[in-house]
């Protein structure tokens, strides 16, 4: 992103703004920073603490700690000098503002301005962000630091329903928001997981888990394996998976307590999916009826527990309407 100022005179020099990311390791700049930074006239830093200086200075750059105002910038500028300065973690605001004050004032001859990123994040970067304020919570916030697993285990559940809500409402603001909350449980636990004193482990050991198994279960995608349609795919998925988990009945690793119509339906599944012939429980009564149904559903690739919660809320809307409240 370049910005340069209409008032700009050829011989009042050149500001470039060099801003990095914390996310990225210092010394990992881009090619044009690194040519800005070795054609300066003069490199300036206010922070002389910067993770970006001892890698300037190792590379032969010069860099003087100061904090300049804007018009001994623009004064460091005069007969065309270039100054650089590495913008600190706020991004120099004082500086930028008096800049623009002077630009505007048209008083001033003023040096071309460029804003010159010298590293990007990288996509997933701002985990590290939440990684971090997840650490700072718990060391410092009275009710985090002493949540449980146990103790946090329903929240997980209620923002796993908040998050299924989103997603059927079709609110995109609300998806956003609520998938951060998802997200949060899971760095939440895995930061309590690191305190365990038999057996502990971190968020970075939960994604490594969690990308060896993405891997080794995708061969068609990492590896010689080929797979044409999701069925094939899926097929393998679980065929891995019951070697993995050394697992004698397909029923195995199925969660009990989840609501009764998802339970019908992954029991339901992984029967069709292993080509068993199962043949429904024999019994009289509502749950043996809502059983037959949650196979059907799942048989015609409904989700049982989806279309329910549907019609459900189609109800409430005409008890709403019965009521005259509003939607």
């Amino acid at each position: 992103m370049n910005a340069t100022s209409s008032t700009a005179a050829p011989d009042a020099g050149r500001i470039v703004l060099l801003t990095t990311s914390h996310r990225v390791a210092p010394g990992l700049l881009s090619w044009p920073a690194w040519q800005a930074l070795r054609e300066a006239d003069r490199v300036l830093c206010a922070d002389g603490a910067h993770p970006q200086l001892p890698y300037l200075r190792e590379a032969g750059i010069a860099v003087d700690e100061a904090s300049p105002t804007a018009e001994d910038l623009v004064g460091a500028c005069a007969g065309g000098r270039t100054v650089v300065v590495v913008a600190t973690g706020e991004g120099e605001p004082a500086l930028t503002d008096g800049l623009a004050r002077l630009a505007g004032s048209g008083r001033v001859r003023m040096p071309e301005l460029e804003l010159l990123p010298a590293s990007y994040d990288l996509p997933g970067a701002r985990l590290l962000d939440l990684v971090q304020v997840m650490d700072r919570i718990r060391a410092e916030c009275p009710w985090s630091s002493e949540r449980t697993h146990e103790g946090l285990a329903k929240y997980a559940i209620e923002e796993a329903y908040e998050l299924v809500e989103a997603i059927e409402d079709g609110d995109r603001e609300e998806l956003r928001e609520e998938l951060g909350d998802v997200l949060l449980q899971v760095v939440f636990h895995a930061r309590i997981a690191e305190e365990d004193p038999q057996a502990p482990f971190s968020v970075d050991d939960v994604a490594a888990g969690i990308v060896a198994k993405l891997i080794h279960r995708h061969p068609h995608v990492f590896g010689d394996a080929t797979a044409t349609t999701p069925e094939e795919v899926k097929e393998h998925w679980l065929r891995t998976k019951a070697v993995e988990k050394r697992r004698t009945s397909v029923t195995e690793g199925i969660p009990l307590g989840q609501p009764g119509l998802a339970l019908a339906a992954k029991l339901a599944s992984r029967v069709r999916t292993a080509g068993l012939d199962v043949p429904l429980p024999a019994g009289e009564g509502i749950g043996y009826e809502l059983l037959a149904l949650a196979v059907r559903a799942e048989a015609a690739g409904v989700d049982p527990e989806a279309a329910l919660r549907s019609a459900a809320r189609a109800y409430r809307d005409a008890v709403r309407a019965a009521e005259g409240v509003a939607g």
